[in-house]
C-alpha cells in the first residue's frame, strides 16, 4: 500500500498568478456596487476607467467572458494604457488561451519598454509553452531593469524547475526569498526541489512557508508528508490535524492519518474510521476502499474486505493490489463474484 504523493506539474503555475488583476487607474477593491458602475457607464459612456472596473467585478464573480469584453472596451477607449492590457492578458492566461495572452504583453511591453511587468507576464506564458530560452531571456532582461524584484527570481526558478535543472532552480528560488523573507511560493518550492532529494532542509522552508501563512493547507500537507515518509510521524499526524480543523472536508489528510494509523501503528479500526471519513467526502477514492479493505482482512472481517476491493476494482479495473486482496478471500475458501 502507498501513501499518497503530492506532485506540482508545471500547470501549478497557473494557481501562483491568478490574482485578480491590480490595475493602476482603478481600486483593486471597488467600493461601488456593479450596479452602481453600471449606471455610472450610462451617464459616461466613454470613460474607459468605469469598463475597467466593471471588468474587475465581472472577474472576480468568474464572469469571465463579460470581463473580457469590458477590458476590450477599455482599451479600445484608451489605447495607450498598458496595465489593461496586462489585465486582459491575465485573463486570457486563466482560461489557458496562451496565444492571446501572448499578444496582448507583448503589446504592453511596446507601450511601456521599461516596465518589467509585461515582460515576467510574457515568460510566464512562454513558460507555459515549454518555451525555456524565451522564457529566461525576457526574465533576464527584466532582471536588468530591476535587479532587486523577487518575483523574477522565482519565475526564474520555475523556468529551471520545469526544464529539469534542479540546481538552477534552488539557486533562483534562494535569491527570491533572500529579497523577500516573506516570499511563500518560494518557500514551498524550496521545500518541494529539496523533499524530492530527501534533503531534510525541506522541512525549514515547509516552516518558513507556514510562518509566512500558518494556514496554508498547501505548506502542511508537504510538511506532513516529507514527516511521513521520514519517519516522523507525530509530526505528520500533528499536520493532518491542523489541515482537517482548516479543511474539514480534505479526504487526504483523513486517508494519510489513516496510513500512518494502520501501516506505522497498526490501530485497525481506528485506521478504519479515518478511511470512512476519506471515502465519505470522495466517494470513487480507490485507495480508501483498498486500504479498508486490508483493515477487514486483518480482522478476518472478509465479506466486507471482498466489497472493497470489490469497489476498487469496479472503479479501477486494472488494479493488481485489490485483485490479489480478492484472490486471498478465495484462497480462504470466500466465494467471490467477478465482475
Amino acid at each position: 500500500m502507498r501513501s499518497v504523493l503530492f506532485l506540482v506539474p508545471c500547470m501549478a503555475l497557473l494557481a501562483c498568478t491568478g490574482d485578480d488583476p491590480s490595475v493602476d487607474s482603478v481600486p483593486a477593491k471597488p467600493s461601488a456596487s456593479l450596479t452602481e458602475v453600471e449606471q455610472r457607464i450610462l451617464a459616461d459612456p466613454t470613460n474607459p476607467v468605469l469598463f475597467a472596473e466593471r471588468a474587475m467585478f465581472h472577474e472576480r464573480m468568474d464572469s469571465l467572458r463579460l470581463a473580457e469584453n469590458d477590458w476590450k472596451r477599455a482599451i479600445a477607449l484608451d489605447s495607450t494604457n498598458a496595465t489593461w492590457r496586462i489585465a486582459l492578458g491575465d485573463l486570457y492566461f486563466r482560461k489557458i488561451k496562451l496565444l492571446d495572452a501572448e499578444q496582448r504583453f507583448q503589446e504592453a511591453i511596446a507601450l511601456e519598454p521599461d516596465s518589467t511587468e509585461g515582460r515576467s507576464k510574457l515568460g510566464e506564458v512562454y513558460l507555459m509553452q515549454l518555451r525555456f530560452k524565451e522564457a529566461m531571456t525576457v526574465a533576464n532582461d527584466a532582471l536588468r531593469m530591476d535587479p532587486l524584484d523577487p518575483k523574477l527570481y522565482n519565475l526564474k526558478g520555475w523556468i529551471h524547475r520545469t526544464a529539469g535543472d534542479t540546481a538552477l532552480a534552488i539557486s533562483s528560488y534562494q535569491t527570491a526569498v533572500e529579497r523577500d523573507l516573506s516570499y511563500y511560493d518560494a518557500y514551498v518550492s524550496l521545500g518541494i526541489l529539496h523533499a524530492a532529494k530527501n534533503d531534510p532542509l525541506a522541512m525549514e522552508y515547509y516552516n518558513s512557508a507556514l510562518e509566512v501563512r500558518p494556514r496554508s493547507v498547501e505548506a502542511l500537507y508537504n510538511k506532513a508528508m516529507f514527516a511521513q515518509e521520514h519517519g516522523s510521524d507525530s509530526t505528520a499526524l500533528a499536520c493532518y490535524a491542523t489541515i482537517k480543523e482548516i479543511e474539514p472536508n480534505y479526504p487526504l489528510a483523513y486517508y494519510n492519518t489513516g496510513y500512518i494509523l494502520l501501516e506505522h501503528k497498526r490501530l485497525i479500526p481506528q485506521a478504519r474510521a479515518e478511511f470512512n471519513k476519506a471515502i465519505e467526502m470522495l466517494p470513487d477514492y480507490t485507495q480508501a476502499y483498498f486500504s479498508r479493505g486490508l483493515t477487514y482482512e486483518l480482522q478476518n472481517m472478509l465479506d466486507s474486505a471482498i466489497f472493497d476491493y470489490s469497489q476498487v476494482l469496479r472503479l479501477d479495473p486494472g488494479n493488481t493490489e485489490a485483485a490479489q486482496g480478492l484472490s486471498r478471500m478465495q484462497a480462504k475458501g470466500k466465494k467471490v463474484k467477478v465482475r
